[in-house]
C-alpha cells in the first residue's frame, strides 16, 4: 500500500483517529508524535525519571488504540488521552508500590502554611529535581490535586487511601517542597545576591 508520508500539521486529531480505527500505522504514529511532547511532560511528573516515564507513555498509547473505539469524538481528544496517561502512571505507581522510599510521618514536623521568599527563578528541570525527591505516594497525591484537579476523596478512591490520608500527603509534600527549595535554592540565591 502507497499511503503518501503524512506530516503532522497536515491532518487533524479526527482524521488522525479515523487512520487509526482503520489500522493506518502511519496515522498511528503520526498521532503518536503529535501528541508525544504533551504526553511525557504528563508521566514525568508520576515517575522517578525519564526511562520510566517513556514506559508509560508508550504503556499509555498502547491503551488508546485499544480503546479508541471508545472515545467520544464530541469531546477533546487530549483530555481523553490525558485520563489515559494519568490511570496509567497510577496502575504504574501501584504495581512498584512495595518498592517505593516511605517517609515515617516522625521525620516531617507540622507546620504553618507559608510560602517561602522566592527570591531566584527555577528552570523545569530545577523544578522536576524538587519533586523528583519526593515519595512517590507525595508526588501522586501532590500531581493529582494540584495538576490533575481531583479531589481528595477521587484520590482516596484511586491510590486506596483514605481522604484524611490524601490530605495528608497533600500537606507534607507542600512541606517537603519548601524545605527542599529553602535549602537548596533560596540559599543559593542569597549567596549569588550577596556577591
Amino acid at each position: 500500500m502507497n499511503e503518501k508520508r503524512l506530516e503532522v500539521q497536515e491532518y487533524s486529531d479526527s482524521d488522525l483517529i479515523s487512520g487509526c480505527l482503520k489500522g493506518k500505522e502511519l496515522h498511528q504514529e503520526v498521532l503518536y508524535k503529535r501528541y508525544f511532547s504533551f504526553a511525557m511532560s504528563v508521566c514525568i511528573r508520576y515517575t522517578k525519571d525519564r526511562n520510566e516515564a517513556m514506559e508509560i507513555v508508550n504503556d499509555s498509547y498502547m491503551k488508546v488504540l485499544e480503546n479508541l473505539g471508545d472515545y467520544d469524538t464530541s469531546k477533546s481528544f487530549k483530555a481523553w488521552y490525558s485520563r489515559i496517561l494519568v490511570n496509567t502512571s497510577i496502575d504504574n505507581y501501584r504495581r512498584n508500590l512495595k518498592h517505593s522510599s516511605a517517609v515515617s510521618i516522625d521525620n516531617i514536623a507540622e507546620t504553618e502554611e507559608q510560602e517561602p521568599d522566592i527570591d531566584i527563578e527555577l528552570s523545569v528541570n530545577d523544578i522536576l529535581k524538587i519533586f523528583s525527591r519526593l515519595p512517590e505516594n507525595y508526588k501522586l497525591t501532590f500531581n493529582l490535586f494540584e495538576l490533575e484537579g481531583y479531589s481528595h476523596d477521587e484520590i482516596g478512591k484511586l491510590l486506596g487511601v483514605t481522604t484524611s490520608t490524601s490530605r495528608s500527603n497533600l500537606a507534607r509534600a507542600k512541606k517537603m517542597v519548601r524545605d527542599i527549595y529553602m535549602k537548596e535554592f533560596n540559599s543559593t540565591a542569597k549567596r549569588h545576591e550577596a556577591v
